[in-house]
Order: structure tokens, then sequence, then C-alpha cells
């Protein structure tokens, strides 16, 4: 039995300071321990943020949100800002800032998001088409736990997290990469945390990329943009990850992913621009 928080509600916790002109305005803190290198992972504060737009709208999902990435971001005291765009029957639309204190008064943006929030339980449905199945990703027991290799030397988060990479897929790090730009998996908490809508959203930023499996340094990726459309609420269990990238051009690449849940379900879709790595 969990006897006390979860670590992901913990480390994006909300606290309201007030509504000023219908700009909403939340106390925060960016945690350390969801980080790479230092620098805190681009799905943790898409998430972080994503919680604010719930706590402002009073909708629990961000059907999509995009986010831009304008500064490197350590841990720290942060405020977040939330700004009404329009509100519907089904939807509301919003733009948000995450800001982050220096301490001696001052304080830096450092992601600016548009999202439109909704309540994905209580929508009214509709017809469903795939066009295609879950990609084939092998059983989350064969798949290698990410908090039990070296990845976690620098990419704090999985420490966080009960990641499991394909065995294939992760070889770079022994200096066998695979040949081809992609990366499977799957996503948990390391302490059982429920996967709701907002854990989708650091999902689609919690693996290592998927080009570290050609020939390019495995080295910091920045984040540019990234985008992710939440499908449905997923069903118990892990979430099965699957990470592309097709474009690599004027130094920067595309990383599409689909996240399915245990019963097969198409739950998220994300897109992210990216620099490409340097050595």
């Amino acid at each position: 039995m969990q006897n006390r928080p979860f670590e992901f509600d913990v480390a994006t916790t909300m606290e309201p300071i007030e509504v000023v002109d219908g700009v909403h305005h939340f106390a925060t803190r960016v945690h350390p321990g969801w980080d790479i290198s230092g620098n805190a992972n681009g799905g943790y504060l898409m998430a972080l943020v994503g919680r604010a737009t719930s706590m402002a709208t009073g909708r629990p999902d961000c059907v999509t949100i995009t986010a831009h990435y304008l500064a490197p971001c350590p841990a720290g005291e942060a405020r977040v800002e939330v700004v009404p765009v329009r509100a519907g029957r089904r939807f509301a639309t919003v733009t948000a800032s995450l800001f982050l204190r220096d301490g001696v008064g001052g304080e830096k943006e450092v992601i600016r998001v548009l999202a439109t929030v909704g309540d994905l339980a209580g929508g009214p449905g509709g017809p469903s088409a795939m066009q295609r199945s879950v990609p084939s990703i092998a059983k989350f027991d064969e798949c290698i736990l990410m908090s039990a290799t070296s990845v976690n030397d620098f990419a704090h988060i999985h420490g966080r997290l009960a990641t499991r990479g394909q065995a294939e897929d992760i070889a770079f790090r022994s200096g066998t990469p695979s040949g081809r730009a992609t990366m499977r998996g799957w996503f948990a908490f390391a302490d059982d945390r429920p996967i709701d809508s907002t854990a989708l959203l650091l999902a689609s930023d919690a693996f290592p990329p998927a080009v570290f499996n050609i020939d390019l340094p495995a080295a910091w990726v920045p984040t540019v943009e990234l985008t992710v459309h939440v499908r449905a609420t997923p069903a118990p269990g892990p979430v099965a990850c699957f990470f592309e990238t097709r474009f690599v051009q004027n130094g920067l690449l595309e990383e599409d992913g689909e996240m399915w849940d245990s019963n097969g379900v198409l739950v998220a879709q994300s897109r992210q621009l990216a620099l490409v790595p340097r050595g």
C-alpha cells in the first residue's frame, strides 16, 4: 500500500497564488532528479505546466499541448502563469509559461505552451478507425530496466521511473547502435504510480533519443518544440512506447512517438523538433 505521495505528484505540485485579470498564477518548484545532466527533462517540464493548465481550467486532460523551450532549466523555485484564451462546452484553450526564479528577485521564462484542455473520460466519444495496431515491442519483462544501466549516470530521471528499453535499441550504450533510428520500450513509474494523461506528457520524452542508434554522438539533444496529443485515458499497467526519427537535416531532427496502453489502445502521440547532438 502506498503510504506516501507518489514522487511525480510531489514533483508537479502547484500552489495557487492569485488570479489577476483572469490570469492564474501558481508557485511551484522544478525538482532535482527529473533531469538529464542537471537540466530538467522536457517532458517533465511539460507535465509541470500541464498540471497548472488543468488546475486553472478545472479540466483534467491536456488533449493537445505544444511547448516551446526557451532556455535550459536546472532545479529551483519557479512560477507558472496560465492565461485563458477561450472556454467552450467541451474544451478550454490556454497559454502558459514557466518562469525559473534566480534567488535574487529575478526570473527567466524557460518554457511557453499553448494547450487545449478537456475531460477525456467525460467526452461524447465517437467512432474509431485504426490504420495499424501496436508496433512490435518486446514484452515488458524482456526489456532492460533503464535505471539498472549506465544511462542513469547522466539521465537521472530514470531513477524515478521503471522505464524499460528493448535490448537492441539501447545497445548504443555499449557501442553497438542498431543502425535504425528507433527506440522501443515501456513507460512506468518506479513507485507504481498509475499512468494518467499528465504522466503521458512525461512519457513522451522519457526515453533516449532514437538517433542514438545511428551515426550520431550520444550527447545532449536539446528540445526546440514538443507537441503531444493525448487520445485516451490509459488502462492500468505500463505503457508501450515507440519512437522513431526519419529526417536529420540542417542541424535539426524530428522524433515521432506513439504510446499504447495495456489494452492495445493508442493513448498518446508526440512529435518533437530537436537540435542534432554534437560530440
